[in-house]
């Protein structure tokens, strides 16, 4: 790639629009500070960008932890937790790293996600350049499929919550998919808002409504716990990639960090020591555990795929958290099919012409229905939310930072460390990844198909 030094977005010889200047020395990348070429109307601290970390790893997984840790066992739970947990962290690290590195050789102040991986092909060694774009499309699709499943799942759980409560007072038994199918004209009206700024204030019911659900669902956990002892501490190795599934699913955040990154105002402290990655992720992690290792201790066997569920039904309390919940999970909808909505619409909007508006809106209506569609088709729960961690986060979590850290510092100078080691440990990373992808992809569809 050969061009003009300038700052503005140009095609190069593969079709990427990187903002991409003349390669620059090592030199010339070491003294350029891209945080100092950052831009910024609103940039936040540390304590928002914090808050911004917790609030989007913090989500419908964790009502999952319970099952999960059924499916590990008490005590490789809690180990095999926080183990994940810190291999996504670091992770997490490497990625941001990355980017840091590819900001000072493009001269840029700052990638989005799939960028770097666009921008770590694009300037890494010569034989994968030409797939930059690849690249790129991938993690898009990625995130696409990863986004658009959570928003199945949130269909799943939002009727399956309902249902129980529904159920329970008019003494009936309907079919769930009655429930999700139902859900579907509210999600198509709710879908419709194309402003972020607009969909802030139900973000705020939701938070107020999910903390009180969780608040009084610890109550239910803790009240009269049984014997630890008759706990098993290890389930069993065929349901442990049911475990990997779910863990990842709860724990990986890696699509928010980058936009989080790119916005601080000391973006220096997102990745230090302690940083803000490193305390959100102990506060996240320490939070899946308790309620994962405490859930699973109160309800062994009986844990269900969302804790919720195993919430008495006689009682109000408990019936109301269900509802409480449903609804929070309902109004962060419209928040989880932002993002997926605008990667499609980006790159689909050309083919609209003139009727753009029209265009979205039925895109928009098209993604709910294929949502509820999905959701109507694989009703069941626990294998569902295994899937999608096991399909997608593995790629976005595990796989693709090491692979975009083995193509950006494979062309430096002792790049890849003493004896290599930067090349091992990402092929460890890589094969955990891929045996997690495989075993925990071939395990949730089977269950799915014995679940019907």
């Amino acid at each position: 790639y050969k061009c003009e030094k300038n700052d503005v977005p140009i095609t190069v010889t593969n079709g990427s629009t990187l903002p991409l200047v003349e390669r620059p020395t090592d030199e010339e990348a070491a003294l350029y500070d891209p945080f100092e070429h950052r831009k910024l109307a609103h940039p936040t601290s540390d304590l928002d960008t914090l808050i911004h970390l917790l609030k989007g790893s913090l989500g419908t997984g964790i009502l999952a932890m319970p099952m999960a840790f059924r499916n590990a066992g008490l005590a490789f739970g809690l180990f095999a937790t926080f183990f994940i947990g810190a291999v996504c962290t670091y992770c997490v690290h490497i990625l941001v790293k990355s980017a840091h590195v590819l900001c000072r050789r493009l001269q840029t102040p700052s990638l989005g996600f799939a960028d770097v991986a666009e921008a770590a092909f694009l300037v890494g060694p010569e034989p994968v350049q030409k797939y930059a774009r690849l690249a790129k499309a991938t993690i898009n699709s990625f995130l696409v499929i990863d986004l658009v499943g959570c928003c199945c799942v949130y269909i799943v759980f939002i009727s399956t919550n309902l249902k129980e409560v529904v159920d329970y007072y008019t003494e009936t038994d309907k079919d769930l998919r009655v429930y999700m199918a139902a859900l579907l004209p509210l999600l198509i009206i709710f879908s419709l808002v194309r402003n972020l700024k607009y969909l802030a204030p139900f973000s705020m019911v939701a938070n107020v409504l999910i903390a009180t659900g969780m608040g009084i669902t610890f109550y239910y956990i803790f009240y009269d716990l049984p014997s630890i002892n008759d706990v098993p501490n290890f389930s069993s190795w065929s349901q442990l990639p049911l475990f990997f599934g779910t863990a990842i699913f709860a724990l990986e955040g890696i699509g928010v960090v980058m936009p989080l990154e790119n916005n601080m105002k000391t973006p220096a402290h997102f990745v230090g020591c302690p940083g803000v990655l490193n305390t959100g992720m102990f506060f996240v992690v320490l939070l899946y555990s308790t309620v994962g290792f405490f859930g699973f201790w109160k309800y062994g066997d009986s844990t269900r795929a969302s804790i919720t569920l195993n919430l008495p039904q006689s009682q109000v309390l408990a019936q109301s958290t269900k509802v409480m919940i449903a609804i929070a999970i309902f109004l962060t909808y419209g928040l989880q099919f932002y993002v997926p909505m605008e990667i499609i619409w980006k790159n689909a909007k050309q083919y609209f012409g003139s009727r753009r508006l029209l265009g979205e809106y039925f895109l928009r209506i098209l993604l709910v229905i294929f949502t509820v569609c999905v959701a109507i088709a694989i009703p069941n729960l626990g294998p569902f939310i295994s899937l999608v961690g096991a399909v997608c986060l593995s790629t976005l979590g595990l796989m693709f930072p090491s692979v975009i850290e083995l193509v950006t510092v494979w062309e430096q100078e002792n790049g890849l460390g003493k004896w290599n080691w930067r090349l091992w440990k990402n092929i460890a990373i890589i094969t955990f990844g891929v045996l997690g992808f495989l075993t925990g992809t071939y395990v949730s569809i089977q269950e799915i198909l014995e679940g019907k």
